[in-house]
């Protein structure tokens, strides 16, 4: 199978980090594809990235549905936990760190624009989310665990793209124990291979 591909998207990166969750990173082969190209459209009408081409040539996306399907391979424990709470659980906090990235992506390409007022008051709206977000994260900090879920991922690559991004607006002092908490899966393959770059 392949993965569309682009190291500083969060979305691939938690797609990646979901494969090596799984053990079989080895198995994605990164297809470096522009989004305007289109031959990217053949397997995502959307042409957006992350963009899976299955060994049976069928193309998933976004990036929950091709979480899932990785979750499906392998012999490793699933990050999608079984029905019950703990799937809601995860669920919920792939949605809420999904949101902050989806937050911050084009928050970001809206600063290098001409700011008139329209623009200011949406990229503070955006902003304002992502603050909510972490704060909302700071009080399910202590039940974190070690990338276990999808929820966690998900989060751990939020977490990474306000690092990657917006570093000159810092979150940890707002989240002390969220920050504690991705400082200690850091290390941890899944997040430590696929630092964004670009």
């Amino acid at each position: 199978m392949k993965l569309a591909f682009s190291a500083a998207s969060p979305y691939v990166r938690k797609a990646m980090a979901c494969a090596i969750a799984r053990g079989i990173e080895g198995q994605v082969e990164k297809w470096v594809i522009k989004t305007s190209d289109p031959v990217l459209a053949l397997s995502n009408p959307l042409g957006k990235v992350p963009t899976l081409v299955t060994d049976d040539g069928i193309g998933l996306y976004d990036s929950p549905v091709i979480c899932e399907y990785l979750d499906s391979i392998g012999s490793a424990a699933p990050l999608f936990p079984a029905a019950g709470p703990a799937r809601w659980s995860a669920l919920r906090q792939q949605a809420l760190a999904d949101g902050m990235m989806d937050a911050s992506q084009p928050r970001r390409r809206e600063i290098a624009l001409p700011q008139d007022e329209g623009r200011v008051e949406w990229i503070a709206l955006q902003r304002a989310k992502v603050d909510r977000a972490v704060i909302e994260l700071e009080k399910e900090a202590a039940g974190l665990g070690a990338l276990t879920t999808i929820g966690e991922i998900t989060i751990a690559c939020a977490l990474g793209y306000l690092d990657f991004r917006f570093a000159h607006e810092p979150w940890r002092q707002a989240a002390p124990k969220l920050a504690a908490w991705y400082e200690s899966v850091l290390r941890l393959a899944p997040i430590a291979q696929t630092m964004p770059v670009g």
